[in-house]
């Protein structure tokens, strides 16, 4: 994140429901008469509104949401990263209500409940409208995240009674209820994008979140979780998604100018002309964001004096991180700047020394144990025993540690990863105009009414232009932009939403696959089994079909 940054971010609208419920978060204000006319005193109290998701954006929801996708697998070496099968249970939609990282549910509760107080100081009813909106956007994001990760849960428009039993809504009433409160605060949104507004909801983020809304209505409104079909269901807001679409692209003030890798290395920030939203990250005053941690090689300092990220990184890294075979086959267009994110791609696996500021390769070979590290493409397995394949060990050894491409797209800094606790300046977008382009593109192939000369096939190379990959001859199918989506946005949490959507999400893949054991297909696992604390804290819940 660029120094000068210090807010941060999430995106999400309000939400209206019958009475108020509870998300067993208690959170007390620390102001008792609110200076309502003071910005400073505004943004202040707002801050924490902002920020209630940055830690798990920034570590455990991000290996949620890529280890039960197909992007990568959750490998371990021996004992080490096993961790109770926390890692593996995603990998194979094996899903277990005891994994620690699912527990992600109590942050976006604390979020909300944050903003609920702000509302509250601000007047609650009687507040002024444009100074509940950011809140209630916020508001309207966290329910949205909880909502497409869990399915059923509480519509929190108030703060509850200590004694108020928390009830859960349908799926569909929480999707109706973040239209609304979305819909309700566009208006009272700025649209204003600068450094004042970096991290923060605008119109164009409320607009962005009611895209990704809507491109999923279908999803989200089916009765039962596994009664949607990608090829049957019927998605009736395909035009409102084009239209907002179409306002991003045409009045928004965002651009695809900036390269590929740079816009994600640690110095990004309000200057990224293709970030609409983003959760802004600082290695001393916004901590949290560590994924260079989990996708760096097991051993990356032993034998070498630098690392293959240019510098020294004294602090042990996980590397658990390991691209399935089929995802990296998507890193293969001739001159695509996205190749180059992943380490191995355009190499055969040869592994050379990156510029530690840049992050661009260069020449020389990386020395490990006294010879060029090769990453395989392939994950093999320690051996094909029982015991290998529940755990998926890869082993404990250099050959473990190099199975699998790596992504580098999240570029960390070797010289500040040991000195800052692993923690890293790279801000992660949430909302991006290169989605709502490719999402225009998925909506008119899936129906929605033309607005303009704008085609499946000149979206879609609207992308390939700025990355400088090969223009696509012909009329793209659905396979394309779900494809041109994984190149595009790995790393940044969305795979996982849009298999469920392109109804590939019980496909076989890497590890999961049918007899592999622990692997399952069943169409519940589309939702994840609520968290067992927060299960034993509304003991009146049932948990979630198929756990």
């Amino acid at each position: 994140m660029n120094k000068s940054l210090l807010f941060a971010l999430v995106s999400s609208l309000l939400v209206l429901a019958t009475g108020c419920t509870n998300l067993d978060v208690d959170v007390k204000s620390q102001y008792t008469d609110y200076p309502t006319e003071s910005e400073v005193a505004l943004e202040a109290k707002m801050a924490d509104v902002y920020y209630a998701f940055r830690k798990q954006l920034g570590e455990n929801y991000n290996r949620v949401q890529s280890f039960s996708s197909d992007e990568v697998a959750g490998i371990s070496f021996g004992n080490d990263y096993y961790d109770n099968a926390e890692n593996v249970n995603p990998t194979l939609h094996n899903f277990n209500p005891e994994d620690k990282p699912l527990n992600y549910w109590a942050d976006l509760a604390s979020g909300i409940t944050k903003c609920n107080q702000v509302i509250k100081d601000l007047g609650g009813d009687n507040a002024k409208p444009e100074q509940i909106a950011p809140a209630r956007a916020m508001r309207a994001f966290y329910h949205f995240i909880l909502m497409d990760s869990f399915g059923d849960v509480p519509i929190l428009d108030c703060l509850p009674d200590d004694d108020e039993a928390v009830e859960r809504m349908p799926r569909r009433k929480v999707a109706e209820f973040i239209e609304t409160e979305l819909k309700d605060c566009l208006p009272l949104l700025t649209k204003q994008v600068n450094v004042g507004t970096y991290g923060k909801p605008t119109c164009w983020m409320a607009e962005a979140l009611l895209v990704k809304l809507y491109i999923n209505w279908a999803v989200y409104t089916a009765d039962n979780v596994a009664d949607y079909d990608a090829a049957t269901s019927r998605n009736e807001k395909l035009d409102e998604c084009v239209r907002l679409c179409d306002d991003i692209m045409q009045n928004g003030p965002f651009d695809l100018t900036d390269g590929y890798r740079k816009k994600f290395l640690y110095d990004n920030g309000a200057q990224i002309k293709d970030f609409i939203y983003a959760m802004p990250y600082d290695k001393v005053s916004a901590q949290g964001m560590k994924y260079g941690r989990w996708r760096t090689f097991r051993k990356i300092d032993n034998g070498s004096p630098v690392g293959y990220l240019g510098g020294k990184m004294n602090k042990s890294c996980a590397g658990i991180f390991a691209l399935n075979e089929e995802y990296s086959d998507l890193f293969t267009l001739p001159g695509d700047d996205r190749n180059g994110i992943i380490l191995g791609a355009t190499t055969n696996g040869k592994v050379f020394v990156h510029d530690a500021i840049t992050g661009e390769p260069t020449a020389v070979p990386y020395i490990y144990n006294g010879s060029q590290l090769v990453l395989s493409k392939k994950i093999n397995l320690i051996d094909d025993s029982e015991a290998a394949r529940q755990r998926i060990n890869c082993g404990s050894s250099p050959a473990g540690w190099s199975q699998g491409y790596r992504s580098l797209k999240f570029y960390p800094n070797p010289n500040e990863y040991s000195e800052y606790e692993r923690n890293q300046s790279n801000d992660v977008p949430i909302f991006r105009l290169a989605d709502i382009i490719l999402t225009k593109a998925e909506a008119l192939l899936r129906g929605a009414r033309a607005t303009n000369a704008d085609t499946p096939q000149s979206l879609l190379n609207q992308i390939r232009a700025y990355v400088h990959a090969p223009q696509f001859a012909g009329a793209p199918s659905l396979q394309d932009i779900l494809d041109e989506r994984g190149r595009e946005f790995v790393d940044e949490n969305w795979r996982r939403n849009d298999m469920i959507r392109f109804g590939t999400y019980e496909s076989e893949y890497g590890f999961h696959r049918k007899g592999f054991p622990g692997a399952r297909f069943d169409k519940s696992c589309r939702i994840l089994p609520v968290p067992k604390a927060i299960m034993e804290e509304n003991q009146n819940w049932e948990q979630n079909e198929g756990y």
